[in-house]
């Protein structure tokens, strides 16, 4: 099957790594380092309530450093939860939506990963900039000589 008739069902990334709302944004950041990913999506009585990414926990950290001491600082940040710092209203995608539509919208929206729903609304997968890579290389390398 060529690029441009791929399912994002067939190269999305599953299973998902969520967080809730009220998930800590250190634990958000611990919990993106430790699977090595960068965003997760927030889920709330198993419905998607927004996006955190490590470039928010970057900023909110960034944002709270002002003249404040590093212990008031840390004590802050210690206390700051996903749903103070997500983004609501996520673009998402279905499974059988084609790989260059969740392309075509990444590029158009500047975003690096779209959420993957079924007709539940439940997230199944996420689609990334990389499962797209992966799956330009992976037909490159499987073309005949």
């Amino acid at each position: 099957m060529t690029s441009f008739n791929a399912k994002v069902s067939e190269w999305m990334t599953t299973p998902v790594v969520s967080v809730s709302p009220s998930t800590t944004l250190i634990e958000a950041d611990r919990t993106m380092t430790e699977y090595g990913i960068r965003r997760l999506p927030v889920i709330e009585n198993g419905k998607l309530v927004g996006i955190i990414t490590k470039g928010d926990v970057r900023e909110a950290r960034a944002s709270t450093a002002n003249s404040l001491s590093i212990w008031v600082l840390n004590y802050l940040v210690a206390r700051l939860k996903v749903e103070q710092v997500m983004h609501g209203n996520v673009l998402t995608l279905t499974g059988d939506s084609h790989i260059a539509d969740a392309a075509d919208l990444m590029m158009n929206k500047k975003i690096s990963g779209i959420p993957v729903l079924n007709e539940k609304q439940q997230v199944i997968g996420i689609i990334t900039e990389s499962d797209i890579f992966r799956m330009l290389v992976q037909q490159r390398e499987n073309q005949p000589a």
